[in-house]
């Protein structure tokens, strides 16, 4: 190992994992190099909101974080949402709202949200919107994505059903 690496500890979406990082390595880097591919680069520089995780249950941007930042913390990537067959909430609700296009922006709108609905669980309109600020989509437009977004906080609070996905929600049998 180069002297200027070291192994960093962590755990990605509940699993404990040692990683080696050089000095200098972001987040981003580290994470997509372990397989991580939902966390994206957009910009580089933070003002998209492409690369965010969630770290101890909080927004934080990858491509600004250095991960020798992150040793003994709590990482939670797309991955760690849901599972094939079984999706979180917040990924079934983007998927009926239509709040998908190109998909860049999608982890980083659902990790966002997510911390947004762990805090509050009945957000309003403008509270979605702080909550999605630092998040930049330029295909989708944002009703689609509030919209989504207050479907799932009406599903994790009991106070709606969960309309057994997007295929429902078309009128075609989602053909």
């Amino acid at each position: 190992m180069d002297e200027r690496e070291e192994y960093v500890g962590m755990r990605v979406n509940g699993e404990v994992k040692q990683v080696k990082v050089a000095a200098g390595e972001k987040l981003l880097e580290t994470l997509r190099r372990y397989g991580y591919k939902s966390v994206k680069y957009g910009c580089g520089e933070g003002t998209c909101g492409a690369c965010t995780v969630l770290v101890d249950g909080r927004p934080r941007l990858a491509c600004l974080t250095f991960t020798r930042q992150v040793e003994g913390r709590e990482i939670t990537t797309v991955e760690g949402l849901g599972k094939f067959g079984a999706l979180h909430p917040l990924q079934e609700a983007f998927l009926e709202e239509g709040a998908v296009q190109c998909g860049y922006c999608t982890p980083g709108m659902l990790l966002a949200a997510k911390a947004l609905l762990d805090r509050v669980a009945e957000p309003s309109v403008e509270a979605i919107k702080r909550g999605l600020d630092g998040n930049k989509c330029r295909c989708t437009g944002y009703g689609a994505i509030i919209r989504a977004v207050q479907r799932a906080a009406a599903v994790m609070s009991g106070k709606a059903g969960v309309r057994g996905g997007w295929r429902g929600t078309r009128g075609d049998g989602g053909r």
